[in-house]
């Protein structure tokens, strides 16, 4: 046993999925499947319960997992001091973020954070940003750009970066300019399969009495971006998004002045904000 076996299993554990684990840890799935099974012959006990649909971990499983996580957070806490000692922040920091953030934020925040702490590596991750906390939950990332909400995990914490206004978008085609100009039954909607955005939209529909047409859920907001530009209908998206797009030209902004910004900041587990590399990245999003 030693600590990148630790390091697989406890990923494992927490994602009861091999290929999840084993895209994310850069392995391969059959070697994830053979370190688990040396693990569980060292502890003599089946640690995860596997069929064709799912895994389950184990009652044993459950031990080991409390164990990883004492015996890797020791070790990490160890390698700061070691690295304190030296007066030099050092290690690998794990990031995620959409597309658009890691255009229109990351860039000034690596550039200080390089400058301050050359010798530690981001590990940056792209991706729909519905997903960011639950990255930081199952620990695939050490932090996020995310989006805060009224339901935000309670073990995560939260760093205020922005606040980023929230805009419907239609096809230039339409000839759209203001909210009145909408006809809601003819008008069809593309929607986020999930996230900030897709609940306070809903929420908005809702308090407007809007029965929307809805023509697609799709993931990510640069893919509604998309498919409002080539004139599948109207959608909400982040005005950062738009912003960013080499589609703007081709799109109609219009504000909808009842629905407050998103605020936008850095995310990680409470439990980890004291970790140097973390507080390092924290500190300059106080600042």
């Amino acid at each position: 046993m030693d600590f990148r076996t630790l390091t697989l299993f406890a990923h494992l554990a927490r994602t009861l999925h091999f290929g999840q684990t084993a895209l994310a840890m850069h392995v391969t799935a059959s070697t994830l499947s053979r370190v688990i099974q040396r693990l569980e012959d060292e502890c003599e006990c089946t640690l995860f319960v596997r069929n064709n649909r799912s895994v389950t971990l184990t009652h044993e499983g459950k031990k080991l997992l409390a164990f990883s996580e004492q015996t890797l957070q020791r070790w990490q806490q160890l390698q700061t001091e070691l690295n304190t000692e030296k007066e030099v922040l050092r290690g690998e920091v794990k990031m995620y973020c959409s597309v658009t953030a890691s255009q229109s934020h990351l860039p000034k925040l690596l550039s200080q954070f390089r400058q301050l702490h050359p010798h530690v590596d981001i590990r940056l991750t792209t991706g729909d940003p519905a997903s960011s906390t639950e990255r930081v939950l199952s620990r695939q990332c050490d932090i996020a750009i995310a989006i805060h909400t009224d339901s935000y995990p309670r073990e995560l914490a939260f760093s205020p970066i922005d606040h980023i206004p929230l805009v419907l978008i239609a096809p230039k085609a339409f000839n759209l300019s203001v909210l009145a100009d909408i006809d809601w039954q003819h008008h069809q909607v593309i929607l986020p399969e999930q996230g900030p955005s897709r609940s306070v939209v809903q929420t908005w529909f809702q308090a407007q009495s809007i029965l929307p047409q809805i023509y697609a859920s799709v993931g990510g907001n640069e893919a509604i971006v998309s498919m409002v530009a080539l004139g599948c209908g109207i959608g909400f998206v982040p005005k950062v998004v738009l912003d960013h797009s080499t589609l703007a030209s081709k799109i109609t902004q219009i504000s909808v002045d009842e629905i407050p910004p998103f605020q936008l900041g850095l995310t990680c587990l409470k439990n980890r904000c004291r970790h140097p590399l973390i507080n390092a990245m924290l500190q300059l999003a106080l600042n």
